[in-house]
């Protein structure tokens, strides 16, 4: 299954990549080759160094040993001036948009501008940006902000981008993951007008089937190493999850791993869909509970835990808190009810960076805090109070109560959210990768406050695209695989490749789909 040949017109040649981080071997003696003109997909588990590989090429951590061949001349180390010079654009899930300024300035960001008389022609600028986009398909105002595009338009202006640069190589990170259906074809189809016309496309996906159908070749990294490029003609979808896992493909149907129903749940979600995101999903937490979210990227999770807070309108499906429906249709509701959920993007979602440690705590237990109920007076002893408390019994570190919480660790401003919600007395605590960005250390604290938590009574769903660090510290953890659960286990009793295996699962609808 392995193309040991090197592909004939390869022009970009990663020789021998190693990187280590601390204790953790990201990368491992990695080499693939790139050719002109190629969709060359990147697969593999959570973990696996697609990532690494391209942070490398980007430019953005240099490598221990090996080097990156670009047309014959070897680089030991790329810095992002070089990775740019050389024709290497990079389109992470996290679009790099500018939110207020429209298409036309998000596409010649950082490009020079077409200029009358020693001034910007915006006029000029428009039809640069436009005659790029057209053929791809793009109709939409360029003079609107892209905050205001649909998604799918918005990777259509970093790929203009990249076009007007005329970048050699395109790497896409995940490109799918937010769209619909009909956007995503969309978008195979300009991936492939990009090859068509020599652009390199280096397309990193989970989703297997878009994978085959789309890229020429494919390489499959599994713990930092590369394991085998193949030709998606000549394997199928079972034998490549077989090369991501590292063992043979067994196949599982819906819930077969289920264990026995919760007698007395303390938060139940019947039926949650909001299609194609999250299809029919239910579940349950109990009491003093830490349950595990697990799943590759775009599976749904997210996605489920906006839902459930109202944070997305559904299209059907009932929450209930202690046998109780509630009627949740914000994340105003979900507080109100002591359901509470901390987002992936901490800084940007959660904290208030320029505020101190004691406001970010006591944030969503103001009207507690009131000296006189419904007048805006707020009892600064108790608050005080409160926030030390928590300060202690997290183990926040911080100089004082008034220090500004964009100062301290991620770990530690982590750990001020968290406190918010305990502080609001919330009962359902939803943690979106609360452990992403920060160190082993700090990892071990949030686990340990997890635990502590559960222990109080509290029900913590346990979002992660860490498999590893959900075995053993969840009591159950549900799977998700393209919207759906398709699997829950004993957290104590599985492993991390059962979880990786049982992501990559596709239902019989879904394969009846592709």
């Amino acid at each position: 299954m392995t193309v040991n040949d090197e592909h004939e017109s390869s022009w970009l040649s990663v020789r021998g990549v190693s990187k280590r981080f601390g204790g953790v071997q990201a990368l491992r003696n990695v080499s693939l080759d790139l050719a002109k003109g190629e969709v060359h997909g990147l697969v593999g588990a959570n973990g696996a160094g697609k990532s690494t590989l391209i942070r490398v090429l980007a430019g953005l951590v240099p490598a221990d040993d090996g080097a990156i061949v670009v047309d014959g001349t070897s680089y030991e180390r790329l810095t992002q001036g070089r990775s740019k010079a050389l024709g290497f654009s990079f389109i992470h899930q996290e679009l790099s948009l500018v939110a207020h300024f429209n298409a036309v300035e998000n596409a010649l960001l950082g490009l020079p501008k077409p200029k009358r008389l020693g001034l910007v022609s915006w006029s000029a600028a428009e039809r640069q940006v436009r005659a790029a986009l057209e053929p791809l398909g793009g109709h939409f105002s360029l003079r609107q902000s892209v905050a205001t595009l649909s998604v799918a338009d918005q990777w259509l202006v970093v790929i203009v981008r990249a076009l007007i640069a005329e970048e050699r190589l395109i790497a896409m990170d995940e490109p799918t993951a937010s769209l619909a259906e009909e956007e995503c074809e969309r978008l195979y189809g300009i991936v492939r007008r990009l090859a068509a016309d020599g652009i390199t496309v280096m397309y990193v996906s989970h989703k297997l089937d878009e994978v085959r159908s789309l890229c020429n070749r494919v390489t499959v990294f599994r713990n930092g190493e590369t394991v085998a490029t193949v030709r998606p003609a000549e394997i199928s979808r079972d034998d490549l999850v077989t090369l991501i896992v590292g063992r043979e493909l067994t196949h599982v149907s819906v819930g077969k791993e289920r264990p026995a129903e919760i007698a007395k749940p303390l938060l139940r979600v019947d039926g949650m869909t909001r299609m194609p995101a999250v299809r029919d999903v239910s579940l349950s937490l109990a009491p003093g509970e830490i349950l595990g979210l697990a799943g590759l990227v775009g599976a749904g999770r997210s996605e489920l835990a906006r839902l459930i807070v109202g944070a997305d309108k559904r299209e059907s499906g009932r929450i209930f808190l202690d046998g109780r429906e509630l009627r949740i249709h914000s994340p105003h509701d979900a507080m109100r009810n002591l359901i509470a959920y901390l987002p992936e993007e901490r800084r940007s979602q959660g904290l208030l960076l320029t505020k101190s440690v004691d406001f970010n705590i006591s944030l969503a237990s103001l009207s507690a805090l009131r000296t006189v109920p419904g007048l805006p007076i707020i009892q600064r002893s108790r608050s005080r109070a409160v926030s030390r408390d928590l300060v202690e019994r997290l183990s926040i570190r911080t100089p004082s109560l008034d220090t500004l919480v964009g100062s301290l660790s991620g770990g530690n401003q982590q750990k001020v959210l968290v406190a918010r919600l305990v502080a609001a007395r919330c009962r359902v605590l939803i943690l979106d990768e609360p452990t992403r960005g920060v160190d082993v250390g700090a990892r071990e604290e949030m686990y340990a406050v997890m635990a502590a938590l559960a222990q109080r009574g509290l029900g913590v769903i346990f979002i992660s695209s860490d498999l590893e660090e959900l075995v053993g510290r969840c009591n159950r953890i549900v799977v998700m695989s393209h919207g759906a659960v398709v699997a829950e286990v004993d957290g104590a009793a599985t492993t991390k490749d059962e979880l990786t295996h049982l992501s990559y699962f596709v239902s019989q609808e879904e394969e009846q789909v592709a």
